[in-house]
């Protein structure tokens, strides 16, 4: 199976997939870190891709997204961004929105308090 096969049969069985160096318990870079750790404190269920460990999966997810960093995230299939825009998201309330509207549960009392905490 091709890089791009396996990105594909990820974003597609998993309602949200992190793409990311390391894992969700031991991320190995601080944007990875802060977007396994939005997702963690808010409850998220999601699965992780170390794209250390392989780096055809690595480059095939930038090649798959047509977006140059990592980490990445999908939800429900679809790209929704790297760190920078997954931290403004959840400031501004749209992460909510997003995984409201694509029937992802989470903790909104979670989401709430990271916003409270950096406002």
């Amino acid at each position: 199976m091709s890089a791009q096969d396996q990105i594909k049969k990820q974003v597609t069985e998993n309602d949200v997939v992190l793409f990311m160096k390391g894992t969700k318990d031991m991320p190995q870079c601080g944007f990875s870190s802060r977007v396994a750790g939005v997702l963690n404190f808010m409850g998220v269920t999601f699965q992780d891709v170390n794209v250390l460990a392989d780096s055809e999966i690595r480059q095939g997810i930038k090649d798959y997204s047509d977006w140059p960093t990592i980490p990445q995230l999908y939800v429900k299939g679809e790209f929704v961004g790297g760190c920078d825009i997954i931290t403004e998201m959840t400031l501004s309330g749209e992460l909510d929105q997003l995984f409201e509207s694509k029937g992802v549960t989470y903790n909104k009392e979670a989401a709430e308090q990271i916003r409270a905490a950096n406002a």
